[in-house]
């Protein structure tokens, strides 16, 4: 099994003990998802799904 390369937030502190977001990419092109703080929960998603959502977020969708 190949190891990801999780990347933390630009927007983390310095600390490297701090909680923050961490990303990956796999090898199918898929994007994953964890909390540092809880490194066994994944979430799964594409990129265009991922976009998607920060284009919801942006223009402040509620649903």
């Amino acid at each position: 099994m190949r190891v990801l390369d999780w990347q933390k937030s630009s927007y983390s502190s310095g600390n490297p003990d701090s909680n923050c977001l961490e990303v990956a990419s796999t090898p199918s092109g898929h994007l994953r998802f964890r909390e540092s703080e809880d490194p066994g929960t994944v979430l799964l998603t594409t990129p265009a799904r991922w976009a998607a959502l920060l284009r919801l977020v942006g223009a402040g969708a509620t649903h």
